[in-house]
């Protein structure tokens, strides 16, 4: 196996390609992509939105968001076919287009991201629980953290078993969760108000203006777009290389329609300020208004098993990212053991135990759900914004292995929009959720020297140097902020 210069260039990160490999078909593919972005978002959006943006600004953020993620999913669509050797696919391209240090960032701002997002799954079902067994509170009392606990440490036995075993589980779950939504949609439609609707339409007071409004909801759409790249990040396990892009594709356009659906036909239930207030999941409260109690009920229950579903798939890609990055040097090699039924173990503890402590520390947050979605956000940001760079790159200055097929103009456009569109979404983000990112990042080049270290090579190249002083900087700066209490837990 061979790793990326200092310098950056197309490197493959190879995983295990034995005999023991699981192999997954199109529909199973895509299934991971809609199993991972199908999760607790979706149940949270109608308040999530309306605390930041009416109708008119909701259309337009869709449509943005829409557009963007749509050109992130052609960019690792793209990818997939012209860099086959590449597998983990955020992690891989960011540390061939711009040498290791940065793919390791990237691939431990995945992870950390999965790691954070998977604990608001938790937290969302205690939530759920808590509207009618109050000692849950909102998923962030003692009791919630303790069951919340079991819960993580039974999935970590589930997934040890095998990964065949546990995206079969997640294929069948990922159908059962759609249900309920759609249902909800179609009941909401069957409430609709329009006069309810026109009020939302143009906000509240306030809302702000609506650029401050499309802005205010980048994050949350981020948020609920995470697992656009699933199948790439699972790409050494597909039967056939172009399933990777096409799963990516059909699992985008299958889950943007009804994201929309859920947060437009809300608007049309209950005035803009009151669904602001709802608890969340938000869904239950505006199907309780529009049919009864049972509406609630049901959209808890569907809820459950969606966010269950997600956080299966979610605990697979985490894992993941963290072997192919052992298995390529970037990681220390501890990471790069799997066993026999194809599960990378210690990779796959590793997640396990930082999910753990990120939910101990949901005891000591304000409000631990909107927080941990929005840094859930962030963290991810770099490693998006690194993937559609490297894609910007190959389609501007193609490296030799493109001989045979210059990129098109397509290519050219998509990787263009995606990187802009990455970089908006830095600027939507705030600097409040950039700092804390560095905070997270910085520590984590231990993991990178421990890597260097047990291949004795040298620890930083000039370009490398730059990099970590920056993280280092942004962290300081972000500690700084978050004892003066500019940033808030």
């Amino acid at each position: 196996m061979s790793g990326a210069d200092s310098g950056g260039g197309d490197t493959a990160a190879t995983a295990d390609g034995g005999d023991h490999t699981a192999k997954l078909s199109l529909p199973t593919l895509t299934t991971m992509v809609v199993g991972s972005m199908v999760g607790a978002g979706v149940f949270s959006l109608p308040a999530r939105f309306a605390q930041e943006t009416g109708v008119a600004g909701a259309l337009v953020a869709w449509v943005v968001a829409g557009a963007g993620m749509l050109m992130l999913a052609f960019v690792f669509q793209n990818l997939a076919v012209r860099r086959p050797r590449l597998d983990a696919g955020v992690y891989a391209y960011a540390k061939a287009g711009f040498g290791e240090y940065l793919g390791f960032f990237s691939a431990f701002g995945y992870w950390a991201s999965a790691c954070v997002g998977n604990v608001t799954y938790w937290v969302l079902i205690m939530s759920t629980v808590g509207g009618i067994w109050p000692a849950l509170g909102e998923g962030d009392t003692l009791l919630a953290v303790v069951l919340s606990s079991v819960g993580l440490w039974a999935v970590y036995l589930l997934v040890r078993r095998g990964v065949k075993e546990a995206a079969a589980i997640n294929r069948i779950v990922t159908v059962a969760k759609i249900v309920p939504i759609v249902v909800f949609v179609i009941l909401a439609l069957v409430y609709f108000r329009p006069s309810v609707f026109a009020d939302n339409f143009a906000g509240a007071a306030y809302s702000g203006s609506l650029f401050d409004q499309i802005s205010g909801t980048m994050l949350v759409t981020v948020f609920v777009f995470l697992g656009v790249e699933g199948a790439s990040v699972y790409s050494r396990h597909a039967r056939r290389r172009e399933d990777v892009g096409r799963a990516t594709v059909i699992g985008f356009l299958s889950v943007f329609a009804v994201f929309a659906s859920v947060t437009i036909v809300s608007y049309g239930i209950l005035p803009m300020g009151e669904i602001a207030d709802l608890r969340q999941p938000s869904m239950a409260g505006v199907l309780q208004e529009a049919v009864g109690t049972w509406g609630e009920v049901f959209v808890s229950v569907g809820l459950i098993v969606s966010v269950l579903g997600a956080y299966l798939a979610w605990t697979l890609m985490a894992a993941e990212v963290l072997f192919v990055a052992a298995k390529d040097h970037d990681m220390p090699r501890f990471l790069a053991r799997s066993t026999d039924a194809d599960v990378p173990l210690p990779a796959l503890l590793m997640t396990t135990v930082l999910m753990q402590i990120v939910l101990v520390v949901t005891l000591f947050s304000d409000d631990a759900f909107n927080f941990a979605l929005d840094l859930t956000s962030a963290l991810s940001l770099i490693p998006f914004l690194l993937a559609a760079g490297y894609a910007l790159r190959i389609a501007v200055r193609p490296q030799p292995e493109d001989a045979e097929r210059e990129p098109s103009r397509a290519e050219l456009t998509a990787a263009l929009l995606a990187t802009l569109y990455t970089l908006f979404l830095l600027y939507a983000a705030g600097l409040r959720f950039v700092l804390v990112s560095f905070i997270v990042y910085a520590p984590a080049t231990v993991l990178f020297v421990m890597a260097r270290r047990e291949q004795h090579r040298r620890l930083f190249s000039p370009r490398e140097l730059v990099v970590l002083g920056v993280s280092l900087a942004g962290a300081a700066v972000g500690l700084i902020a978050l004892g003066v209490g500019w940033i808030s837990l």
